[in-house]
């Protein structure tokens, strides 16, 4: 049987990591993780209606890396049925279609998968009310239906995942064509970009807004990627933790990027590119803790949504601005929640993706606006997949997925055509 990797649930093994992988971080794919290398059987097809895909690349994506650590909120954990094989992030073929799948998708045929698991993937009708406003990866039906419980293909132990030499199965309505001509270095890159690009739909087009992007990692440059591609024409000032993520968010749209700075220039720095410091704003020193910001950017997009970054977006956020969540947040602490009742802010959530409606007023799927946006722009995100391994080498894989210090390194997949 072919090679797959799961996550177990194991209480135990997941306080274990939990605690101690900060201090020995093999733990985390060691022999007492919550993984497990295994020869499975290939997951049936759940109904008529559901195809099998053999992955050729399969990302590693923070959330992936969030349970492996055994880091984060549980918030998630009743919306996962274990044991599953991770991987949402894929691109693949289909190797066979049930009875009732549409002609158009035959096997061969050169596919992602978009991993939301809504109402029509498991067969229910009529649809919950976020599926049937298309926002279907917000489906209150995650636990019913012709499925075991799971919100994505990668969470759910019947569908599979993409970190296997088996196949994943997926709902024909989960699949899109990869255009021709888009490798799959590129195409694997499809379901990420789509997150981000959902929350770039949602920023103001106007040359005249400043936006800040806290984060560089592939969330944030494919957020600037995708506002540039979408017509976004306000003035990027992104923030990126390594030299070779500012120049990657400059190549991508950003008007201009800080490295690491101490706490005060970085607000200096923000003040003085958004036109604050010249029109009366400033930065304060209160008689405890961090310092208090009049002035900022009209929108801050949080693309890490750590405790200290979700701090810095609310207080560099102007009056009656906005902060944008992209970032998989966790349980946050010390975070000052003072300047977003002060400033009047709005702190909003951006999740996945689902039906866009565009300015022209055409009504479209994220992934597949993505799909054409990566057609569009041939080469243009191919640096971001930096690193592909073999699935035997996972222990390697998981590392390096973490380590995003190295030069040049973005985003880790693995390689299922590696036997």
């Amino acid at each position: 049987m072919p090679l797959a990797l799961q996550f177990v649930r194991s209480v135990p093994r997941w306080l274990l990591v939990r605690n101690l992988a900060g201090r020995w971080p093999s733990l985390a794919t060691g022999p007492l993780s919550c993984l497990r290398l295994a020869d499975l059987p290939p997951p049936p097809l759940p109904t008529p209606e559901w195809v099998r895909v053999r992955p050729r690349l399969s990302g590693i994506c923070g959330s992936d890396l969030s349970a492996i650590a055994c880091k984060g909120s549980p918030y998630f954990s009743p919306f996962v049925s274990t044991p599953f094989v991770m991987g949402h992030e894929l691109v693949g073929d289909i190797v066979e279609t049930g009875a009732d799948v549409p002609r158009e998708w035959k096997p061969g045929a050169n596919v992602v998968i978009e991993p939301a698991l809504g109402c029509e993937v498991r067969g229910l009708k009529p649809p919950c009310r976020p599926c049937a406003a298309g926002r279907y990866a917000h489906c209150e039906n995650i636990l019913r239906g012709s499925l075991k419980g799971g919100f994505q293909t990668g969470y759910c132990a019947s569908t599979g995942g993409g970190w296997s030499h088996a196949t994943v199965v997926a709902h024909h309505s989960q699949l899109h064509p990869v255009p021709d001509g888009v490798p799959d270095a590129e195409a694997v890159l499809a379901e990420p970009f789509a997150c981000s690009l959902h929350a770039a739909l949602h920023l103001p087009r106007e040359a005249e807004n400043h936006l800040l992007v806290i984060g560089c990692g592939t969330i944030g440059l494919l957020l600037i990627h995708g506002y540039r591609m979408a017509g976004g024409r306000g003035r990027i000032l992104a923030v990126a933790r390594f030299p070779h993520q500012a120049e990657m968010a400059l190549k991508l749209g950003a008007d201009e990027c800080l490295g690491l700075r101490p706490t005060g220039d970085y607000y200096r720095w923000v003040l003085e590119k958004t036109g604050s410091l010249a029109a009366g704003g400033g930065i304060y020193q209160p008689e405890l803790g961090k310092p208090v910001v009049l002035g900022g950017a009209d929108v801050v997009v949080d693309c890490v949504a750590l405790s200290q970054t979700l701090d810095d977006a609310m207080r560099l956020a102007r009056p009656a601005g906005r902060v944008l969540l992209v970032g998989m947040p966790g349980i946050p602490s010390g975070v000052d929640w003072t300047s977003a009742w002060y400033k009047g802010l709005q702190v909003q959530g951006a999740y996945a993706y689902g039906w866009e409606l565009l300015p022209s007023g055409r009504r479209v799927k994220t992934i597949q606006l993505a799909l054409e946006y990566i057609k569009a722009s041939p080469g243009r995100l191919a640096p971001i997949v930096s690193d592909q391994f073999p699935l035997a080498d996972y222990r390697a894989a998981i590392e390096c997925a973490f380590r995003t210090d190295a030069p040049g390194r973005f985003k880790t997949v693995f390689n299922l055509t590696h036997e």
